[in-house]
């Protein structure tokens, strides 16, 4: 006999930010048995691609990066630099996870810089970043100059996302809804057929929702250049850095994207937001569902 299902949600701590599962389980032990598998998966990627962690794969690279070296690296990784390639590439450029050096420039805390970087100093750095530097041949990874350094974070908590979706399907969960800082994938609808509810926030008012969408598959990222930002001389500057000039983008606020994977909506949310001025005919191309919201206050709502 099968038993109903209730409602139960999971929350934890990751990647630096708040994260939950809300699935529908038979008890609260098989909710806990379904859920644990998806945060070590959760915590073992964050141990392995974060950027703060000396220990982690990513400061491995790093490492060789800084050198000008090469280094050879797993499966998962090499298709994570694929997909990096292939985001470089759909970009024309502007998504580029070897622009790590450019955040010495860039100091996004609070009171973090009461001045724009200088000229030179950008310029040196700007040397660094480009894929087109790197020499990516799987499994080897070769960097042509000293000084690089990559970034996986426009992708991992995405992936992390589609993983943990996947881990809780391979369970036979057909009701979940995992949510990684806004980083959302929902195996199935609720237990009763309905969709989730999905809030978008008001970049104006953080606390605030601007919309709410519902979702019964696939996924849903956001990219905001207003969650961390610093004010310098009254010009508010997004932590969002162009890759050719070095410098913050301008006119998009924020994006949403909805597509079947977390790190596909995720990325072209960041790509639009990288394309500026460029980022509603970005993503109407891409021909996916979105929402824009300009530094002016505009929203362009295709949810």
């Amino acid at each position: 006999m099968t038993l109903p299902l209730d409602f139960y949600e999971l929350d934890f701590q990751a990647m630096g930010t708040s994260c939950s599962i809300s699935i529908y389980a038979e008890s609260s032990d098989g909710a806990r048995e379904k859920c644990e598998p998806v945060v070590a998966d959760v915590a073992r990627l964050e141990a392995k691609y974060s950027r703060y962690l000396s220990d982690s794969f990513l400061s491995l690279i790093n490492l060789a990066a800084k050198q000008g070296h090469s280094i050879e690296v797993d499966g998962e990784t090499a298709s994570l630099l694929d997909y990096a390639q292939t985001c470089h590439v759909e970009s024309k450029g502007m998504f580029d996870i070897t622009s790590g050096p450019l955040r010495r420039a860039w100091n996004f805390q609070p009171e973090g810089q009461t001045a724009v970087p200088d000229a030179d100093l950008l310029e040196t750095l700007l040397e660094r970043v480009g894929w087109q530097k790197l020499d990516w041949h799987t499994p080897k990874l070769a960097f042509t100059i000293p000084g690089m350094e990559l970034d996986f974070g426009g992708i991992v908590k995405e992936y992390a996302a589609d993983r943990a979706a996947t881990l809780l399907r391979e369970q036979g969960v057909a009701h979940a809804l995992v949510n990684l800082g806004g980083d959302i994938c929902v195996t199935g609808p609720q237990a009763d057929d309905r969709p989730w509810r999905v809030a978008i926030t008001d970049p104006s008012f953080p606390t605030q929702e601007l919309r709410i969408i519902e979702v019964s598959e696939g996924a849903v990222a956001s990219s905001g250049s207003y969650a961390r930002c610093i004010e310098i001389e009254g010009i508010r500057y997004g932590h969002l850095l162009n890759p050719r000039t070095g410098f913050p983008v301008k006119g998009t606020l924020a994006a949403t994207v909805m597509a079947d994977q977390c790190t596909v909506a995720g990325s072209l949310a960041t790509i639009a937001l990288l394309n500026e001025a460029g980022a509603v005919r970005f993503l109407k191309d891409a021909g996916l569902p979105f929402l824009l919201i300009s530094s002016d206050g505009d929203i362009d709502d295709r949810l």
